[in-house]
């Protein structure tokens, strides 16, 4: 399993994301699939994620993620084409990488944990809570298995 250390070293820090980088077959349900591009862009500063849900569902859209070092946590911010634009953020600990949508005066929360992290897979849900986030349930989980050309 890879390891990656939190730390508030921002060298560190800004490659907590990069065992997402790569070209991914995503898969959930009953055998659904899709696919995800993620990139380093903009001088390795900047993970950029391209996710395509067809044929299975016609979800497809984008993130753009960087490290806050004044914050020192992650940001995210997702648009598609079901005209969702959602801010989220967060923190790797405990070999996980967890982003919650930024805190509103609204009681309805959504997050995503990236684990069981290895080089080629790694495992992804996205969590809604109705009490602002005292307890969570699973809306989707989908398991990246690394392409490989």
């Amino acid at each position: 399993m890879q390891t990656v250390t939190s730390t508030s070293d921002n060298t560190s820090a800004i490659h907590q994301f990069d065992f997402w980088i790569g070209d991914w077959i995503v898969s959930w349900g009953n055998g659904a699939t899709g696919t995800n591009h993620v990139s380093a862009i903009l001088d390795g500063r900047v993970i950029q994620e391209n996710f395509n849900g067809q044929p299975a569902i016609p979800l497809n859209g984008m993130s753009v993620s960087t490290y806050d070092t004044r914050l020192q946590k992650w940001r995210q911010t997702w648009v598609d084409n079901q005209q969702s634009y959602i801010d989220l953020i967060g923190q790797f600990e405990n070999n996980q990488m967890t982003l919650l949508t930024v805190p509103d005066d609204q009681p309805i929360r959504y997050r995503m944990i990236f684990y069981n992290i290895t080089p080629n897979e790694f495992d992804w849900n996205w969590e809604k809570s109705d009490d602002q986030g005292n307890s969570w349930q699973l809306q989707w989980q989908i398991h990246y298995q690394r392409k490989f050309a």
